[in-house]
């Protein structure tokens, strides 16, 4: 005898009615009777050549809305699903469009609160909306509509669509147009304007000042000139490993805007900010895209729908969203931080690490099984209970790392320096095990002509948790003389740490001195985009800081290019004029040193309250960056106060070093409130205006109190290092929401520089190395 059918009862995640995840489920229609926030997509399919929208026909037997035309696609994400899986399904059952996830671009999240069938349907709900982009509409006997959900599709122009809805048209569901929903539509009428586009491209681009790098190669032999060219080849492998780190499309975009550079000077303007940002998202506009969706590229997909006889298939725009996911590529896209939490808490401790690893992506299995087109929720890997897991980068882009291990390895035998002969065998096989321990002692140990910097270091890209590492390149000939002149500060680090203002009991008594090498930069590559660094302390792996401490990097030429360009003009502007005299070369190189002497110092390895051990990073987490930033500058003032009232540096840069760093905080913050350093600096300059060491004059100009300013420095300092050594995330944040604004000083400062075209920053270029790949 056959079993009766029990139908299976759908259970929704709910919500907070802030949209956060409670950790509790119910039945679909429980959660509707008691008003309960959940989550849903809304897809629409959008045809570029005819400017329309596909729109279905609810069926009548709907519970809501019947016989009413409506979303092409819609549906809850039931519980424990993820919403772009929830997407590609809902658009394959209705409509039988089966699509990549690079098809789907995430445009805003909309909240829906009403009641319909007389009080007896209660829809609090949180949707996230998604567009696609074809070329063509999808012919009409493409699709496969589904019994009892769909009884019919048509496109309709987006205007005439919102015409209807601005109505209250009775034969369409209503949606505000006037309110959160009318973002799609002003997100299609703005891909159109092409002139406007233009001019704004070549104001972003005109804050980038071109800046020639070069270095004298005397003193490399030929076999290390040879080593160099295979070098640059590595670190080139570099950008296409870190143009996927950032978003899964951005490098089939990157490609295709290259193609199309030369066809109009708008596809020009497009391409050279690209390379400037390596992505769709400007850096200097707190990540604004500055490229929409149709801009990017089109890619043909024959097994989209049924086959029609005399059709392709569906060509495609490959997506991004215009807000920059906080986990870049790093994640899921969808993924939020309750859902990674639940997961590592159910994990052993090892796995909990590669969780939280610098090397390591997380992905989903669902995501990885619909890809390969056998999605089944009862699929998971062997062994798995959760739909979320990690790869090591090893394996994540292993087709990458074959490549530039071979060259390193291939380097590695030509070069004559012993340290960086290991350097680089141990890096090569750094890139294929995942282990990256004893290549970074390797580059701390490095004493060569040569200095190469090649692997995943910084977490800035990751600022959903600042976990995971970015991968980059610096290549460059040190600068032997002034090298030798820097000791100073690798040899006081420790006296340094005893003297820091905070509890002596958050003080380590074993601190190692950092070696300090400065360079004349050849070549970057990598996560080098927007605004160039002048300088960086590595690594950032707490066991070697701990162990070992950190070594740094000066980039002379790069330091000397931005203080003639940029930092010139900003005192000329913006510093009051009897001290102009101030701002000099020597006191912005020489904090440049300390801001990095002073990553190495200050709490890292910390005791929490309950006694367990644990990191500032790992506490602080996507507050992390920006405190560290604004940690290692406002010490690294503290610290030359201190250095010169212990008679090691002249009493010349007494007042110079405050007056320069006054001017670099408008350089730095120009970066924008998103960018680490320019959220720091907005932190730092903000206290010391109101502690009155900093002041804003009548005419719109700036001056130091010296007075005040020495006080203000060891506050701020003090009370930055104890949040650090507390792990106090709620303390960081406090802090930042406070402090880190645009005030009307800042402001002023900022439209005074932009009003006289003083750069932002440089754009490198490195003729060199175009020279020996040539």
């Amino acid at each position: 005898m056959a079993e009766p059918y029990i139908e299976q009862v759908e259970y929704l995640d709910v919500l907070t009615k802030t949209g956060k995840k409670t950790g509790v489920s119910k039945p679909r229609g429980d959660v509707h009777r008691d008003g309960d926030y959940h989550k849903a997509v809304h897809v629409w399919i959008f045809a570029e050549s005819t400017q329309e929208l596909l729109l279905q026909k609810r069926e009548d037997c709907k519970d809501s809305w019947p016989g009413l035309w409506d979303i092409s696609s819609a549906g809850h994400i039931s519980a424990g699903d993820s919403s772009l899986i929830t997407a590609q399904r809902e658009l394959q059952e209705e409509l039988g469009v089966i699509l990549p996830k690079d098809a789907f671009e995430l445009i805003f999240v909309f909240l829906e609160e009403c009641v319909t069938n007389n009080g007896k349907f209660i829809n609090n709900e949180y949707s996230d909306v998604y567009l696609v982009t074809t070329l063509e509409p999808i012919p009409r006997e493409a699709f496969t509509l589904q019994d009892t959900e769909v009884s019919d599709v048509k496109y309709i122009s987006f205007g005439e669509y919102r015409s209807h809805l601005a109505e209250a048209d009775p034969k369409y569901v209503p949606y505000d147009v006037n309110k959160q929903y009318g973002l799609l539509f002003d997100i299609i009428t703005k891909r159109e304007n092409n002139e406007a586009r233009s001019l704004v491209l070549q104001k972003q681009l005109r804050r980038y000042a071109p800046v020639s790098l070069t270095a004298e190669l005397t003193g490399l032999g030929d076999a290390d000139k040879e080593a160099l060219i295979l070098l640059v080849r590595a670190a080139m492998i570099m950008d296409e490993i870190f143009y996927l780190q950032v978003w899964h499309s951005n490098p089939v975009l990157r490609e295709w805007l290259k193609e199309h550079a030369n066809v109009s000077q708008l596809d020009n303007l497009k391409w050279m900010y690209y390379v400037i940002n390596k992505s769709p998202w400007s850096c200097l506009d707190e990540n604004e895209a500055f490229l929409t969706t149709a801009d990017s590229a089109v890619k043909l997909l024959p097994e989209a729908t049924k086959p029609i006889t005399g059709w392709k298939g569906v060509q495609y725009r490959a997506a991004f969203p215009m807000l920059k996911p906080s986990g870049a590529n790093f994640y899921p896209p969808d993924m939020d931080k309750m859902e990674f939490k639940l997961w590592t808490t159910g994990l052993s401790l090892d796995k909990q690490k590669d969780a939280t690893s610098f090397f390591t992506v997380i992905k989903r299995h669902s995501q990885v099984n619909w890809d390969n087109h056998i999605f089944d929720s009862t699929h998971l890997s062997e062994g798995s209970t959760h739909d979320l897991y990690s790869i090591p980068y090893s394996q994540e882009y292993h087709p990458f790392l074959t490549r530039v291990s071979d060259l390193l390895h291939k380097a590695g035998d030509l070069v004559s320096s012993p340290s960086l002969k290991r350097l680089l065998h141990s890096k090569a096989d750094a890139f294929l095990s995942n282990d990256y321990y004893d290549s970074d002692i390797a580059w701390m140990e490095l004493d060569s002509k040569l200095d190469v910097t090649i692997g995943p270091y910084e977490t800035y890209e990751d600022s959903l948790f600042g976990y995971k590492a970015t991968f980059e390149a610096f290549i460059g000939v040190r600068d032997e003389k002034a090298t030798a002149q820097l000791k100073l500060f690798s040899d006081n680090l420790q006296v340094l740490e005893q003297n820091l203002p905070m509890d002596d009991t958050s003080k380590s008594k074993d601190i190692i001195a950092a070696p300090i090498r400065v360079v004349q930069l050849l070549f970057n590559a990598g996560d080098v985009k927007g605004p160039q660094t002048i300088a960086f302390n590595l690594p950032n792996d707490e066991r070697i800081v701990k162990d070992r401490g950190t070594a740094m990097v000066i980039l002379k030429n790069v330091s000397e290019a931005k203080f003639k360009q940029i930092l010139n003009p900003i005192a000329d502007a913006c510093i009051a004029k009897e001290q102009h005299e101030l701002v000099d070369f020597e006191s912005f190189f020489t904090h440049t040193i300390c801001h990095e002497c002073c990553h190495g110092i200050g709490p890292h390895t910390i005791t929490l309250p309950d006694g367990r051990k644990s990191t500032v990073r790992l506490e602080l987490q996507d507050l992390h960056s920006a405190l560290e930033e604004a940690k290692a500058d406002i010490v690294g003032l503290w610290a030359l106060n201190f250095l010169i009232k212990k008679h090691l540096l002249p009493t010349s840069l007494e007042k110079s070093m405050y007056v320069s760093f006054l001017a670099g905080c408008f350089r730095s913050v120009r970066f924008g409130l998103e960018e680490a350093h320019g959220k720091g600096q907005a932190l730092q300059f903000n206290w010391l205006l109101e502690k009155e060491a900093f002041v804003f004059h009548p005419n719109e100009t700036f001056s130091v109190n010296f007075d005040k300013v020495e006080e203000a420095v060891e506050s701020l300092s003090r009370t930055i290092l104890t949040i650090q050594a507390k792990g106090d995330k709620e303390g960081a944040s406090l802090l930042l929401q406070k402090y880190c604004t645009m005030t009307k000083p800042l402001k002023v400062a900022l439209q005074k520089l932009e009003s006289i075209h003083v750069p932002v920053d440089i754009a490198p270029i490195f003729p060199v190395a175009k020279s020996l790949l040539e």
